[in-house]
């Protein structure tokens, strides 16, 4: 794989009401690799998330996509990102199978069908029921099948391990391995450890404390 890094941000700074979440953040993160934020509660790891996905405007810093900084290829940069927040972002009245096809109308979900990244997320059987029939688990679980089906090569993830049982955290786990595998990278935040060679951490908390 190339060692050129897909995403950069350097110098990160962000206040909210005078208060730093963190400052001076810098780092790195190339194909293959998984980077885990981790940190207490109100340390800044969803809004980081938020500036990486380009939702969150940045206060200071640089964010590069392929060398390239992203104000000047922010459209090439979002085409290659797949988000997925604390909420499932699903529409309730409708079924996992019809929020992966109306999702697919607005990113381009077309590595393999609906039923099959279901399937492969512990959704068989569950297709075709109105989600606000679905478990918080199960929802969560529709919510992930989007990464299956995605051509998108970084994955920003906030807790996408919430309200998943044991077997849950397993297909994530696996499913996160097969995409850097594959020439892909995530960033995805988290109190729980993961079992993956190829996760590397990032603790806001200790950069919270530095900046104060």
């Amino acid at each position: 794989m190339s060692s050129q890094p897909l995403l950069e941000f350097q110098a990160l700074t962000f206040e909210r009401d005078d208060w730093p979440l963190f400052s001076d953040l810098s780092g790195a993160i190339k194909a293959g690799e998984i980077l885990q934020i981790t940190g207490p509660n109100g340390c800044g790891k969803s809004t980081l998330l938020h500036i990486l996905a380009t939702i969150e405007p940045l206060n200071i810093g640089t964010l590069r996509w392929l060398g390239e900084d992203i104000a000047k290829c922010r459209q090439q940069y979002l085409a290659d990102v797949a988000f997925i927040g604390h909420q499932a972002g699903l529409k309730s009245a409708l079924s996992p199978r019809e929020n992966l096809q109306w999702l697919s109308k607005l990113h381009p979900l077309s590595r393999c069908t609906s039923a099959a990244a279901l399937a492969r997320i512990g959704l068989a059987g569950f297709e075709d029921v109105p989600c606000y029939t679905l478990s918080a688990g199960q929802l969560r679980r529709a919510a992930l099948a989007t990464l299956c089906m995605t051509q998108a090569r970084l994955w920003l993830l906030d807790e996408p391990l919430t309200a998943l049982d044991v077997q849950g955290i397993a297909d994530l786990e696996a499913l996160l391995l097969a995409h850097v595998e594959n020439g892909g990278a995530v960033v995805l935040s988290s109190h729980q450890p993961l079992a993956n060679p190829a996760v590397r951490t990032l603790a806001l908390d200790a950069m919270a404390e530095a900046a104060l």
